[in-house]
């Protein structure tokens, strides 16, 4: 008699920006407990720290965002009103000077991204070409990083349409699904945060500055000034939040994974990257809670 098949494991990485650190620690988490995996896929920062990973080259991707300071991140804003806030230019270009660009099906591992058609709302897998040109597209989040043409489609964030990408992840081959969701705690913490600013006098970091300058730039004279009002960058983030929490309860509930690893983020601000240290140990820590249920699925 033949031995059974061992099961296909796959890890869905979930969008959630700075927050996206946090899935090296759920890797790190499966690494230490000897759980194998065999295909990741991911949306928005979910396919960049998925990328790195099916390359090979999360250790050095690791030390790279622990080493990550707050200089180093307004050093990647390269402020556009064309299409979005931010171009992105700058932070892919360093991913092909500091990281190898192979074709998204030459990589160790089977990996795909999810991106978002605007034309159509269309929801679209990138399964080959440019790794670096699919996490590009994934991460486009509207109204801060410019789109991506591909083949004379316009793409932006897949977190539009697929926050935590499980089919994807059943369509690769997965028995057995991973999904880690970034966005369980975190509507209105946008909101939250400014008010937080506000009672206690912080100011704001340079690349937060600029970005509520650049996006207020956009409403009325005047109606920007008026301080009991929310800023317009305050309004779309906290606005994406609901919308991506909502699709991604919507989506879950429809197309459930196996294991749901929810870590705890909803203080870490849109661009707070250089707190990468915070969010690994929760990622860890949140994939570490919900091992007991994952074990017997593999073994």
């Amino acid at each position: 008699m033949s031995a059974p098949r061992r099961k296909c494991v796959g890890l869905a990485l979930g969008s959630g920006s700075a927050r996206g650190w946090a899935h090296v620690g759920v890797i790190r988490a499966l690494e230490e407990a000897g759980i194998g995996l065999d295909l990741v896929c991911g949306t928005s920062v979910g396919s960049l720290v998925g990328a790195a990973y099916a390359a090979g080259e999360l250790d050095r991707f690791e030390r790279w965002v622990r080493r990550m300071r707050m200089k180093d991140v307004v050093g990647f804003m390269d402020l556009s009103l064309s299409g979005g806030v931010l171009k992105g230019e700058r932070v892919m270009e360093f991913f092909r000077r500091n990281f190898v660009d192979r074709p998204i099906e030459a990589l160790a591992m089977p990996f795909a991204a999810v991106a978002t058609a605007l034309q159509t709302g269309n929801e679209v897998w990138l399964r080959d070409g440019s790794t670096v040109e699919g996490v590009r597209a994934s991460i486009a989040l509207p109204g801060l990083f410019t789109p991506v043409m591909r083949a004379g489609v316009t793409l932006v964030d897949g977190g539009l349409v697929n926050p935590v990408p499980v089919s994807l992840a059943r369509a690769m081959g997965a028995d057995v699904v991973i999904a880690v969701d970034l966005g369980s705690d975190k509507v209105g913490s946008h909101l939250a945060a400014k008010a937080r600013e506000d009672a206690t006098g912080g100011l704001l970091g340079e690349w937060k500055r600029r970005l509520r300058e650049n996006l207020d730039g956009l409403l009325p004279a005047g109606l920007a000034e008026d301080s009991k009002l929310p800023s317009l960058h305050e309004v779309l983030l906290s606005s994406l939040d609901i919308m991506q929490a909502q699709i991604a309860r919507s989506r879950l509930a429809s197309e459930p994974p196996d294991v749901i690893v929810s870590p705890h983020l909803a203080h870490l601000h849109l661009l707070d990257f250089d707190r990468a240290q915070e969010a690994i140990e929760e990622g860890k820590r949140a994939m570490e809670a919900v091992l007991h249920k994952l074990r017997p699925l593999v073994e």
